[in-house]
């Protein structure tokens, strides 16, 4: 069956058809498994499969969440980047241990993540900095993320000041802007199907091995 094939299927879910989670190997791995979602969420047409509900915790217990882009992910685990001095940054700073959530609708598809944060390296933030465009760049140079704003024309004033600042050569990378890694101790993968018999499966990390059960949905 075919990725679009499959998507037919889906969309029919009201009448009783959707697709059961496949049965995994004993092998299988999280990351072999996301990577196939993730390419089949690129297929389906989706827009931004990418973006990510990304969970923090302040340190007395507030939780709060925000939708972000994600922009790597290997067996190391999964890479946004943002504003150091912004909220999300501080709190895991405060707090490491932060909850991702990735939702296609047209597949009926969910996939959780938890785990403990750590800051990329600088070399790995300054790279992808410098693959944005320009004018990203720069806007991350005048916008101080998180904080109040002075007045209504403060953000224009400085995006101006720093694209006459910067307007000749490289825009440097700032110290404060980079990447988070979330490093995952659990993963769940949700399918929907009819009649709330969805499929769910999870996965965790024990011993750095990575041990996989099902869930009553």
């Amino acid at each position: 069956m075919t990725l679009f094939e499959k998507i037919r299927c889906l969309l029919t879910f009201g009448q009783g058809v959707a697709l059961p989670l496949p049965e995994l190997l004993a092998d299988t791995t999280p990351e072999q498994l996301f990577k196939q979602w993730f390419d089949e969420a690129n297929q389906s047409g989706i827009l931004l499969p990418e973006a990510m509900s990304v969970s923090t915790c302040s340190a007395d217990g507030q939780p709060s969440s925000r939708m972000v882009l994600l922009k790597k992910f290997d067996e190391k685990g999964f890479v946004f980047f943002t504003n150091y001095s912004s909220r999300k940054s501080h709190e895991l700073i405060e707090n490491n241990k932060v909850a991702l959530l990735f939702h296609w609708n047209v597949l009926q598809r969910q996939v959780r993540i938890e785990g403990i944060v750590e800051k990329v390296s600088e070399q790995e933030s300054a790279d992808y900095f410098h693959s944005r465009d320009r004018g990203s760049q720069v806007g991350a140079w005048a916008s101080k993320q998180s904080q109040k704003l002075k007045h209504d024309n403060e953000l224009k004033e400085r995006m101006s000041h720093y694209q006459e600042k910067f307007a000749q050569g490289e825009v440097p990378h700032p110290e404060f802007w980079g990447g988070w890694r979330i490093k995952p101790q659990y993963i769940e993968f949700w399918q929907g199907r009819a009649n709330r018999l969805h499929d769910r499966i999870c996965f965790n990390k024990q011993d750095e091995q990575w041990v996989q059960h099902k869930l009553h949905p």
